[in-house]
């Protein structure tokens, strides 16, 4: 099976655990509207017509890469991997709420399509099932590797909200220094990433030290991939990203751009108009977070050589955290 084989077989594997998860909701007719928005918010409708709305599935398919890389049989991690996809699409859900994030993927966030009350009830429901497939590990591995999998699950969750909290709160901050930018976006993004790389490790019987390098390198580059983001969002094409440039920049999110321009607004012209595009350009803030991007997947690509990687996976994971550094969305 070549590369592209792989990783398709890996997506289908995720997708169809992820529907026996969510099916469980549909255990009584009352449950169906229910059901629907799990679905929608998973990509499962033909609402959008297009793989848009399903998002990328990075996090799952590099978690089983990385438990082939390190000799393991990915099969045995498809929990692992459902259980880091669905925790994220819960992520997604609150994050639009939060955030009053109207679009999601090229179409109307989950809030936006129904309403605020049943979107939380509906990502607290997505947070329950992610952790049923994390525990869900028992029937792949022995009850002691399944309970330290869901051990470092719950871990991700703690630093997740803390950097999401960080986040909501460094909205009203007018200074904000590049020590707490990283602590944000090392907690809300690069965590996730981090631990679905672990989690791939443990899962094939790795030593402590190897996931310790496998967790590097998806912190490295989950920061890689944020700074990225960051990126897009101001100059990226939002019919492309699927989410307005504007956004970010309104709603007062503290992107890289916007925290590297808030720490040279001495300069004439940067301080009156942060939130301008140009004067982000004028204050070198787009070079700076494209120089932070590549060191960052440079971080990411040496952690992952000393963790020496197998195989056909081992190339693939080389290869996906190069391309992410050239994405467009």
């Amino acid at each position: 099976m070549n590369g592209n084989g792989k990783m398709l077989a890996m997506t289908y594997a995720v997708e169809e655990a992820m529907h026996g998860y969510v099916s469980r909701v549909a255990d009584r007719p009352t449950a169906e509207e229910l059901h629907g928005m799990l679905a929608y918010a998973l990509g499962w409708d033909d609402l959008a017509g297009d793989e848009q709305a399903r998002g990328k599935r990075i996090r799952p398919v590099m978690l089983l890469l990385a438990a082939e890389a390190a000799g393991g049989d990915w099969r045995k991690a498809v929990p692992a991997a459902a259980a880091v996809e669905l925790l994220h699409n819960f992520t997604l859900i609150h994050d639009d709420i939060q955030d009053s994030g109207y679009l999601r993927r090229g179409r109307p966030s989950v809030w936006h399509q129904w309403d605020v009350a049943r979107a939380i009830n509906a990502g607290d429901l997505m947070f329950v099932l992610a952790n049923l497939a994390a525990l869900d590990l028992e029937r792949t591995l022995s009850a002691e590797h399944a309970l330290a999998a869901t051990r470092l699950l719950l871990a991700a969750c703690i630093r997740l909200t803390q950097g999401q909290h960080l986040d909501l709160t460094y909205e009203q901050r007018n200074g904000l220094g590049m020590n707490e930018y990283w602590e944000m976006v090392e907690g809300k993004t690069a965590s996730l990433l981090a631990v679905a790389m672990q989690l791939g490790a443990l899962t094939a019987g790795a030593s402590p030290e190897t996931q310790a390098l496998y967790y590097e390198f998806g912190r490295s580059l989950g920061l890689a991939y944020q700074v990225k983001d960051d990126l897009l969002g101001v100059w990226g094409d939002a019919r492309v990203t699927g989410k307005s440039n504007e956004s970010d920049l309104t709603s007062g999110k503290k992107s890289l751009p916007v925290v590297y321009a808030m720490g040279r607004a001495s300069r004439p012209g940067v301080a009156q108009s942060l939130a301008v595009v140009d004067a982000l350009e004028l204050a070198g803030a787009r070079e700076y977070t494209q120089q932070q991007a590549e060191r960052l997947t440079r971080a990411a690509l040496a952690a992952l050589e000393q963790a020496a990687p197998r195989g056909e996976a081992g190339k693939l994971l080389f290869g996906i955290a190069a391309s992410l550094l050239e994405r467009e969305n």
